[in-house]
């Protein structure tokens, strides 16, 4: 038995300690009544949080060093927060508005991507977007190489200035074409000639550890009360009015429902297509607000994957079971969840209407020249889909 120590631990060892003790408190708190709590809900939630673990710590830790930026794939079919657009791959990486950067990559299948220059996450109590660019107001295309500078003092015209406060560079690729195709690269450098840092101390990574434990809790608490937020401002299976993000993307809009669902009934979502360069819908969990299933189940359509009518409208239905029409966003069983309606650089909004409907109501709703869609039409479906994401997050 080793002797017994009244020592003071480390800084490192307390601030570990500490982490340790936070998770199992926080882990029972997300099984308490605000928080989803059928038992499903509670299986989702604890693998949830040892998800956002896994995101955070090696946020805060292996990639907190501005002088050496790597890019962190975050937001993926593996650590989700804040209902992550299916079609997108996220990257962020830390900078510093002091030092000087080249972001390179090549395009391949990637259709477009939008760089980011951010203060923190949207759950945290600090956060903004201070800059963006585009790859197509850049003219960078499918295929393309591209390089773009970032830093400096302003007096270089090839170099995008980073505003003061800014910690982060972030880049959002879009694939609107699912197709098995060899995704973008990217990397980053910092461009300042400087020196290897000292070894890393226990009071430095004490503070680490405690960004990280930040950050999984603003990410765990915040965005389930951002989702209650959403429940109680408005009526369940009707959309909320349009909405832009404050802080966020100026080109983005939005618009929200938290269905409610019976064993029989739907949802039947019908739109005028957006005029807009990208849209989407998709589903979003109560809680943890991930993506519903995105690997087994068909959980959003964007414009490429839309069926519309002869009528120039497009219809959506979400249901717990297959109708066996176009256009079905699949429950995964959860009684209830986030539609998540978005359209980004518009010229007008559209304006869709809902209706919950039962089975048997659904086929005399919808225009008479609707197809049917069969059971192996689906199963094809998804394993385009598949074949679509192994090669986008195979690395």
């Amino acid at each position: 038995m080793p002797p017994q120590s009244n020592a003071k631990p480390s800084s490192e060892l307390a601030a570990w300690k500490h982490f340790c003790q936070s998770l199992e408190s926080l882990g029972e708190r997300i099984l308490e009544d605000d928080f989803p709590n059928q038992a499903q809900d509670q299986v989702e939630g604890i693998a949830h949080l040892a998800a956002q673990v896994s995101c955070w710590l090696g946020w805060a830790i292996p990639h907190g060093d501005p002088t050496t930026p790597f890019f962190q794939r975050t937001n993926d079919l593996f650590a989700q927060w804040g209902g992550p657009n299916q079609d997108n791959v996220y990257r962020c990486a830390r900078i510093d508005p002091r030092r000087r950067y080249r972001v390179k990559g090549r395009m391949n299948s990637c259709e477009h991507f939008a760089i980011t220059l951010r203060v923190g996450f949207m759950h945290m109590k600090e956060w903004g977007t201070k800059g963006v660019i585009s790859s197509i107001d850049q003219g960078i295309s499918p295929g393309s190489d591209f390089e773009i500078l970032f830093g400096g003092d302003g007096t270089d015209p090839d170099f995008f200035p980073i505003p003061d406060g800014v910690t982060t560079l972030h880049v959002r690729e879009y694939y609107i074409d699912w197709q098995p195709a060899e995704p973008a690269h990217f990397s980053i450098e910092c461009l300042d000639d400087l020196p290897a840092p000292p070894p890393r101390t226990g009071e430095a990574l004490a503070g680490q550890l405690d960004f990280a434990l930040e950050l999984i809790e603003c990410s765990i608490l915040n965005w389930n009360d951002y989702l209650r937020g959403h429940r109680a401002s408005g009526t369940d299976n009707v959309f909320s009015s349009k909405q832009t993000v404050a802080k966020g993307l100026s080109d983005a809009r939005y618009a929200f429902l938290i269905w409610d669902l019976g064993p029989d009934e739907m949802l039947l979502v019908e739109t005028d297509v957006p005029c807009a360069r990208y849209w989407n819908l998709q589903l979003a969990t109560l809680g943890w607000f991930e993506a519903v299933d995105p690997i087994h189940r068909i959980t959003s359509i964007n414009q490429n994957q839309a069926f519309v009518g002869s009528d120039g409208r497009a219809r959506f239905v979400i249901a717990h079971e297959d109708p066996g029409v176009p256009n079905w966003l699949d429950t995964a069983q959860h009684r209830g969840g986030l539609l998540t309606y978005r359209w980004f650089w518009p010229e007008s909004d559209p304006t869709p209407t809902t209706r919950v409907v039962k089975r048997d109501e659904l086929h005399r709703l919808l225009p008479a020249d609707t197809p049917a869609v069969d059971e192996a039409a689906r199963r094809e479906d998804v394993r385009a889909r598949k074949l679509h994401l192994g090669w986008r997050f195979r690395t």
